[in-house]
């Protein structure tokens, strides 16, 4: 008979001999996991600069990437020889198509819409079901490899396995808006990820040599893979440049991503245009109509204001309007992200276009939040400019709601104006009246007026207040487009662009979003 201490010490020889293998398997885990959420937020974050609405593009993105995971799981059922092999050549995929995704979807930018949708789609769920096949091959193998048997075993194993993989998950979500994306860039951290995942295949490869079946194809493919995200990894800048070289028309000059914004300036003979995720937001050839009217108005009608409050633009050029009034004697200008008033404070072709306002010693520049910044401050202004981008999704769509305009007036002094850019009151007609009545909503007179800027067509813009506005009879010197004769026909409203009764947008329906994406879509198409 065998010797019962002797069978205990070879088998706790033998678990000890297998514990560097457990071990590895799940630091995989961990970079597995990592690598996969890595995929979906960025195909979601490109969805959301390329299409808009970024609730709704990562919503769907999410749900189809968990779809395939789940899709990608049970298929692994099938998969029942050589489970180390199959998993190193899923890595080997996951990897290269993962980590190839950004690169292929901003080359792809340029194609219309409906084809870039069906890129996207067609890459989440396959990189989805490559993701699901991972998790149950590693049990497996763990299992076999580790030496666990029975309920208890398969327990500890399946919480282990969890347990890595929250952890990688968890390490992503907080570094890829902090550091992957500012720092590297959305096509270096996915090709970084990509060989991630190479190198994962590779330990596979060399950790369980002895037992896989055409070890030099092996080789050869995991040399491959690692090249061709190494390419990548080289040449993210040449194929960004030469994407939205051809997606922008014009030459870009400068495009980063912010922790909330890709931001992309084009330059060409005609001037220089600024593009936040993919939106025009101002041309050099006709912003001064724009702005000229965003401020004028409401300043010169609130008599020698002294302090003004500004909402959003980052770039100067409405604080380079508000500086032309010597009244004014302090400018708060609160914006969400500290690229923009750093590029439009330091890059010389960009302050010569605000005239230098972010410098002005008059000017306080605030990085917060707008919603956060007006409720936990109690500052009153005699002028307010509200210059957001439009409400292309819920997170922007919060700052047209009922709630934020009683914000705007709880800072509003009682003689004080404030201004709203407001889309086009031609082309989306019915969003333009939805703010004015979410104004009136929210206790406010209002004037709407128009302005035509070549660039955008028709734009709206809306003064509220608690008194009746009255038109100024003076405006500054030397002004391009905005005069004292011509300000009462741009409160005059054609047929078809006359009110319509709309809903109140509030924080609990966010109807504006909709509506706007409706209206928009309806151009786009």
């Amino acid at each position: 008979m065998s010797d019962p201490l002797a069978v205990a010490a070879a088998a706790e020889s033998h678990a000890d001999a297998i514990r560097p293998a457990e071990v590895a398997l799940l630091a995989s885990v961990f970079i597995v996991a990592a690598c996969g959420l890595v995929y979906e937020l960025a195909a979601g974050t490109l969805a959301s600069y390329l299409l808009g609405d970024s609730i709704l593009q990562f919503s769907t993105v999410i749900g189809t990437y968990l779809f395939a995971m789940g899709v990608g799981s049970w298929l692994s059922r099938f998969l029942e020889r050589q489970l180390v092999a199959q998993f190193l050549r899923v890595e080997l995929l996951v990897g290269l198509v993962g980590g190839l995704t950004p690169a292929a979807l901003f080359a792809l930018q340029s194609a219309p819409t409906p084809s870039f949708r069906f890129a996207l789609y067609a890459l989440v769920l396959v990189v989805g079901v490559l993701v699901g096949l991972e998790i149950p091959l590693v049990m497996r193998i763990l299992r076999r490899y580790a030496g666990r048997s029975g309920h208890g075993g398969l327990k500890v194993l399946v919480s282990q396995v969890l347990t890595f993989d929250y952890l990688g998950a968890l390490a992503v979500s907080i570094a890829f808006p902090l550091l992957l994306v500012p720092y590297l860039g959305l096509i270096r951290t996915g090709a970084f990820f990509g060989l991630m995942n190479a190198g994962v295949a590779i330990w596979a490869l060399w950790l369980f040599r002895g037992e896989l079946r055409g070890l030099a194809r092996h080789a050869i493919a995991c040399a491959a893979t690692v090249a061709a995200l190494c390419g990548a990894l080289v040449y993210a800048d040449h194929v960004t440049t030469w994407a939205e070289d051809h997606f922008y028309a014009d030459h870009v000059i400068y495009s980063a991503s912010s922790p909330y914004q890709r931001i992309v300036i084009t330059a060409s003979r005609a001037g220089v245009r600024l593009f936040l995720n993919g939106n025009l937001q101002f041309h050099s050839r006709d912003e001064y109509r724009y702005h000229e009217a965003l401020v004028h108005p409401a300043l010169s009608a609130a008599i020698a204001p002294r302090r003004v409050l500004v909402l959003g633009g980052g770039d100067g050029m409405a604080a380079r309007e508000i500086l032309k009034y010597p009244s004014v004697e302090r400018v708060t200008l609160v914006e969400l992200d500290p690229h923009m008033t750093r590029l439009f404070s330091t890059e010389p072709l960009l302050r010569g276009l605000n005239h230098d306002s972010l410098l002005s010693p008059r000017l306080t520049i605030v990085n917060a939040d707008a919603f956060s910044w007006l409720e936990q401050h109690d500052e009153m202004f005699d002028a307010i400019v509200v210059d957001f981008p439009d409400p292309t999704n819920f997170s922007i769509g919060k700052l047209y709601t009922k709630t934020f305009y009683e914000l705007v007036d709880r800072h509003l002094s009682a003689s004080g104006y404030a201004v709203i850019q407001t889309t086009s009151p031609l082309i989306a007609r019915k969003s333009f009246w939805t703010v004015v009545t979410t104004l009136e909503a929210a206790g406010l007179t209002t004037a709407p007026y128009h302005a035509h800027v070549p660039s955008f067509g028709e734009w709206g813009f809306i003064i509220a207040s608690r008194r009746p506005f009255r038109m100024p009879t003076s405006l500054p010197p030397n002004l391009r487009f905005v005069d004292v004769a011509g300000l009462p026909a741009l409160f005059q409203f054609p047929p078809d662009m006359s009110r319509l009764p709309t809903e109140v947008n509030r924080l609990s329906n966010q109807v504006l979003v909709q509506t706007f994406d409706e209206e928009w879509g309806k151009v786009q198409r």
